[in-house]
């Protein structure tokens, strides 16, 4: 960090600026020329103290602070990169995954379709909502429970782990009762207070990324997991709300090597979401996996037409099971492979 002082500051101002920084454990180096006067900190011991040190703003011989480190100490690249494990699926490395299921679990027989076309497919974890936010009141909002039940029923079944969103802190418990990822949806990203007790439970977290966030803003999402409890993390870019009114959101896949560029955390990709047009999704997990991503989210329904939540970008059975050999060989393409899901107890 750089203290610029203003044109005026005196002697003193300079003194009583070193003061502070020593209290937080830092160590001022004071660079004078004819013109300005400036306080180069480096070593800031964690990011407590780098919060603390934002505060020197409101010292009236400051005329600007000039921050150099980056704002999430414990998810960044200088790290080395992780990976994520969950129960022998390994998110990150050299292995892609694929996520697929419905969007909504809305039977057991829909739900067991689309389970056992993904595993056969070569999908290794299963998703599912059970709990559904929803911009309107009237839509949709899942069978909570009994979807939970099923979703471990049917990831047990078919040999597949299971991922599901937490709306609400307190079901944080009980959805990990059930699920072996904890997913936060897009609408949550700066429910601190989930994030929180998400990161408390030590649980694997995938963490979307708002859809009117920054880079910036989704990483230090991640970071209030991290400093809660849990690093294992994984990013999920679903797309960002721009101007564009052809897609349901803009895809930013630039994200994907500009995150790996900053933090040392898995990143997946969900072009269902992020289209919200089935035409599109083939094309943009693809390009996902050429962009460098570590996995695909997709949404599958056995009869999209008749789906309660996102018909019309969820994948049939039988276009997912075809479009799986398309990704191996992308993935194979760029030095990827595809992991094979876990056998069935």
């Amino acid at each position: 960090m750089i203290v610029v002082f203003k044109q005026t500051a005196s002697d003193t101002d300079v003194d009583q600026v070193c003061e502070k920084i020593r209290s937080l454990g830092c160590n001022p180096l004071v660079m004078r020329t004819a013109e300005q006067i400036t306080i180069h900190v480096e070593e800031i011991p964690g990011p407590e103290a780098g919060e603390s040190l934002k505060r020197l703003r409101s010292m009236g011989s400051i005329d600007q602070l000039i921050m150099l480190a980056k704002p999430y100490e414990r998810i960044a690249a200088k790290h080395s990169s992780r990976t994520v494990d969950v129960d022998g699926v390994v998110f990150g490395g050299n292995a892609v995954v694929l996520v697929a299921g419905p969007c909504t679990v809305e039977s057991e027989e829909q739900l067991f379709a689309a389970a056992e076309c993904v595993a056969a497919s070569g999908a290794s974890v299963l998703r599912g909502g059970a709990y559904k936010p929803s911009t309107s009141p009237y839509s949709f909002h899942g069978l909570g429970v009994a979807a939970l039940e099923m979703l471990q029923e049917a990831g047990k079944r078919f040999g597949l782990k299971v991922v599901t969103e937490v709306m609400d802190p307190r079901k944080v418990e009980l959805v990990a009762q059930h699920a072996h990822i904890l997913q936060v949806g897009a609408r949550n990203m700066q429910n601190y207070d989930l994030l929180r007790e998400m990161g408390r439970s030590g649980m694997p977290v995938l963490l979307k990324r708002g859809m009117n966030a920054r880079i910036e803003e989704w990483l230090l999402a991640a970071e209030y997991v991290a400093t809660s409890g849990s690093e294992r993390i994984i990013l999920c870019e679903r797309g960002i709300r721009t101007f564009e009114t052809a897609t349901r959101n803009t895809l930013d896949l630039s994200s994907v090597p500009v995150v790996k560029g900053l933090c040392s955390l898995p990143v997946i990709v969900d072009p269902s979401h992020a289209t919200g047009r089935r035409d599109l999704v083939s094309a943009m997990c693809k390009a996902a996996l050429a962009a460098g991503a570590d996995g695909l989210m997709i949404e599958v329904h056995p009869n999209p037409e008749d789906a309660l939540k996102d018909g019309a970008q969820s994948l049939p059975t039988e276009e997912f099971e075809s479009l799986v050999p398309e990704l191996k060989k992308v993935a194979e393409a760029v030095g990827r492979r595809i992991v094979a899901p876990v056998t069935a107890a």
